[in-house]
C-alpha cells in the first residue's frame, strides 16, 4: 500500500496541537519534524520528494503550495486536527459509519480540573447536539461494550498515538469500522474548561464525536468538522449548514438499510 494511502487510512482522526515556537523548529527541520512526529516514520519520509510532501500535506491543506513558505509553517503551528481534509472518496465515507441508530456512551474516566457532573452535563448536550439533527439516539451506560468510549490520558496510552503534555496534543478519536471504532481519547494534561480559556471541551468533543460517527473533515471554515480549533460560544453554537447536510446524509442512508435488514 503507498505511503500516503497507508497514512490516510490507518491515522486517528483528529490530532490538534499548538505546535513548538518558530525558534525551536526551523525551515526545513521543522516540516521534517512536524512529518515526522505527526504522520510518518523517518524511513517514509526519506522515500517523498519534496513535492510528494507537499502533495501530501495537501490532503489536509488544499492551499498548501510551499511547505518553507512563512504563511504554510504558521499554518501547521495552528491549533489542529491531524485527520485527512475529506481526501477520501464519498464511498469510503459512507462506509464509515454506525449501522443502527441506537447508541450507547461511556465516559471512563475525567480530566483533572473538571468535575465529573460537568464533564457528563457537556457530553449529554454534545451528542444532543448531533441527535437533534438525525434520528440517531444516546444513552450513557457503565457497560465496557458501550459503542462510544470516552476518556482522559496522558502520555502513552495504549494505542500508539500518545499525548504530550499541556499545549500539545488535544486529542483524537476512530472512524467507525476502523478496529478501534468509537474510541475517543483526550489529553489529560490540558486545561479544559466551559469558557475561552485553554481549550474548550464541548468545542473539541462536537469534533471528535463528529468523527466517531463517521464525519470526516469539512474545508468550510464554518464548520465544526474543519480541522482548526476555533473557539466559539457554547451558548449560542449551532451546526453549520454543511454539519448537518453531512450527518443526514451518513445516517438517513443508514437508517435505510436497517429497515431493509442489510
Amino acid at each position: 500500500m503507498p505511503v500516503i494511502l497507508r497514512v490516510a487510512v490507518f491515522l486517528p482522526w483528529c490530532l490538534g496541537f499548538p505546535l513548538p515556537p518558530a525558534k525551536d523548529l526551523e525551515g526545513w527541520d521543522f516540516v521534517k519534524d512536524y512529518f515526522h512526529g505527526f504522520f510518518l516514520s523517518k524511513k517514509e519520509l526519506a522515500l517523498l520528494t519534496l513535492e510528494t510532501q507537499t502533495q501530501f500535506l495537501q490532503q489536509f491543506h488544499p492551499n498548501a503550495t510551499d511547505l518553507l513558505a512563512p504563511q504554510m509553517t504558521a499554518l501547521l503551528r495552528q491549533p489542529h486536527c491531524g485527520g485527512p481534509d475529506g481526501a477520501n472518496s464519498s464511498n469510503s465515507s459512507r462506509k464509515s459509519k454506525w449501522n443502527k441508530h441506537m447508541l450507547t456512551y461511556r465516559i471512563i474516566n475525567y480530566p483533572r480540573d473538571m468535575k465529573p457532573s460537568t464533564v457528563k452535563r457537556i457530553i449529554l448536550k454534545v451528542v444532543s447536539i448531533w441527535s437533534n439533527v438525525t434520528l440517531l439516539i444516546f444513552q450513557q451506560v457503565q457497560s465496557e461494550n458501550a459503542d462510544i468510549k470516552i476518556s482522559f490520558w496522558k502520555g502513552a496510552h495504549g494505542d500508539d498515538w500518545p499525548f504530550d503534555g499541556p499545549g500539545g496534543v488535544l486529542g483524537h478519536a476512530f472512524l467507525p469500522n476502523s478496529g478501534k471504532s468509537g474510541v475517543v481519547h483526550f489529553d489529560k494534561c490540558e486545561h479544559w474548561s466551559v469558557s475561552n480559556t485553554g481549550f474548550n471541551l464541548f468545542l473539541v468533543a462536537i469534533h471528535e464525536l463528529g468523527h466517531s460517527l463517521g464525519l470526516q473533515h469539512s474545508k468550510n471554515r464554518r464548520s465544526i468538522m474543519y480541522s482548526a480549533y476555533r473557539y466559539r460560544n457554547p451558548r449560542t453554537f449551532r451546526l453549520s449548514v454543511d454539519d448537518i447536510k453531512k450527518i443526514q446524509q451518513q445516517y438517513s442512508q443508514c437508517l435505510l438499510e436497517e429497515k431493509k435488514g442489510i
